[in-house]
């Protein structure tokens, strides 16, 4: 199942054209399905964290109301993040092997130093309000523009926990995992904390959707593709993963506990590189979607 929130946070079940084109896609709004009242304050919106618990208990509600409601073209409506307020954003760090070599040159550059403890795999977090949807503008920040300092794309698998939980045993990590989105991880070339140079607003783009699991998988054969201007800039297969998603959420969680509704990056492919004011970026994930920003 592919959900989505759109307009005024409706939720809504999307159904792809040919091939999973957005082109001739549609969306039914299944929000009056919902045992809960539609509250579309993002910052109040307990019914969203609610629908990623309790999805599987309600996906037979979901699916009648979607075969049974008016489709609407994706083109009437217009598409918001696929997430309402996460408690948290975990993401992966040095988690494609080609990534952790290309990191040495762009640190060199960048740092004038290679930071050793930085190629290492491990999580860090990310402030919730760098979330922006497809279609919206990352904003590049005057302070850093003034800097001259590199602001990269990072184009990520990314995914949204279900069930949640604390020590979640790795056989069990897929069953906390509601679905999977396709994510840009914006990222501040400098020496601060990843925190910081990756939570500015309008840093975290998601979209088009939430694909379920059940469509997925564990994630492990999606193909990640990020253009510029019709040129390819980041193009892997997430096999490469060091950590595939099951050992990222298990390891995660005996860290902290990760909510319903919590968003996890699944770490940066190699190709990383600049972004300007100007640029269009175009991201597609295989059997998931695609979604286009602008920076500004």
């Amino acid at each position: 199942m592919k959900l989505a929130l759109f307009d005024d946070a409706r939720l809504g079940v999307v159904s792809t054209g040919p091939g999973g084109s957005v082109v001739g896609a549609t969306v039914v709004d299944v929000t009056g399905a919902l045992p809960w009242v539609h509250d579309p304050d993002p910052l109040t919106a307990g019914w969203w964290r609610a629908l990623c618990r309790d999805f599987e208990g309600l996906r037979p509600v979901l699916e009648k109301a979607a075969a049974e409601g008016p489709a609407v073209s994706l083109e009437r409506v217009s598409l918001r993040a696929p997430v309402l307020a996460p408690s948290k954003i975990v993401a992966a760090a040095s988690n494609y092997g080609e990534h952790v070599a290309e990191m040495h040159g762009v640190q060199e550059r960048t740092l004038g130093r290679v930071e050793a403890w930085m190629m290492e795999f491990d999580v860090f977090l990310k402030a919730p309000s760098s979330i922006v949807g497809p279609g919206a503008e990352v904003v590049l920040p005057a302070e850093v523009v003034a800097r001259g300092l590199e602001v990269h794309h990072e184009s990520e698998l990314v995914v949204v926990i279900g069930t949640g939980g604390r020590d979640i045993a790795l056989d069990e990590a897929m069953g906390h995992v509601l679905g999977f989105t396709a994510g840009l991880d914006i990222t501040v070339r400098s020496p601060a904390d990843r925190s910081k140079r990756k939570s500015y607003d309008s840093f975290s783009p998601l979209g088009p959707w939430i694909v379920t699991r059940d469509e997925v998988g564990d994630g492990g054969d999606l193909d990640i593709l990020l253009t510029c201007g019709g040129v390819v800039r980041q193009s892997v297969n997430t096999a490469d993963l060091l950590s595939p998603v099951p050992q990222i959420v298990a390891y995660a969680s005996s860290i902290m506990t990760l909510n319903p509704g919590d968003v996890v990056f699944t770490g940066a492919p190699p190709g990383v590189g600049p972004i300007t004011a100007g640029e269009t970026l175009d991201m597609r994930i295989s059997r998931i979607g695609s979604m286009t920003v602008s920076v500004r």
